[in-house]
């Protein structure tokens, strides 16, 4: 029976190349299902054979230590040259994703504080 190895929801597509060709180079059998046309499914990477979870679950915790080590000196080394991501950055080239965000903060807060207001009232 198959196994869910590799969610790849939020996954960068570079990330989730790489976990694809891990598997490949190491003989696992392995298929992708995708999050469907309204997005509701669950995308990942999918073990055919059960028995194979524990080393290739060895191996995929390897490969996201490795991963880690590198995107975190990458980031490190971005910093350094100045070229880290400011909040104003973010909101000029993602506004879409920055402005509901920072909405439903201020609807949470104005909440959270005019609560004791409508209580004692």
């Amino acid at each position: 029976m198959a196994k869910l190895l590799f969610s790849l929801r939020n996954v960068p597509e570079d990330e989730a190349s790489e976990v694809r060709a891990l598997l490949d180079q190491h003989g696992f059998g392995w298929y992708e299902t995708d999050a469907g046309i309204l997005g509701l499914s669950a995308p990942g990477l999918w073990l055919r054979d059960a028995g194979e979870y524990p080393r290739a679950r060895a191996l995929l915790d390897e490969y996201q230590l490795q991963r880690r080590s590198r995107v975190q000196a990458e980031a490190l080394e971005r910093q350094q040259r100045g070229e880290g991501e400011s909040f104003m950055q973010l909101l000029r080239t993602r506004p879409a994703f920055v402005l509901p965000r920072l909405l439903a903060i201020l609807v949470i807060l104005a909440f959270t504080l005019s609560l004791p207001w409508w209580l004692l009232r």
